[in-house]
């Protein structure tokens, strides 16, 4: 036997409406020609920076 009060199971329109009551109204989408091509313009943040610096290296091993 499952109870409703612990599993709770919504439709899309409801699901729609708690969304719309949680973060307000999306904005319109962009059309293609608004789109415009991203260029990467700053180093990488995913990747450690080099450390072949004497200087650098001193201070993290001194």
């Amino acid at each position: 036997m499952t109870d409703d009060r612990t599993d709770p199971s919504f439709t899309d329109e409801e699901y729609a409406f708690l969304r719309h009551v949680r973060f307000g109204e999306l904005p319109r989408a962009a059309r293609p020609e608004e789109r415009v091509e991203l260029t990467e313009t700053e180093p990488r943040r995913d990747r450690p920076e080099p450390h072949d610096d004497p200087e650098r290296w001193d201070l993290r091993h001194g």
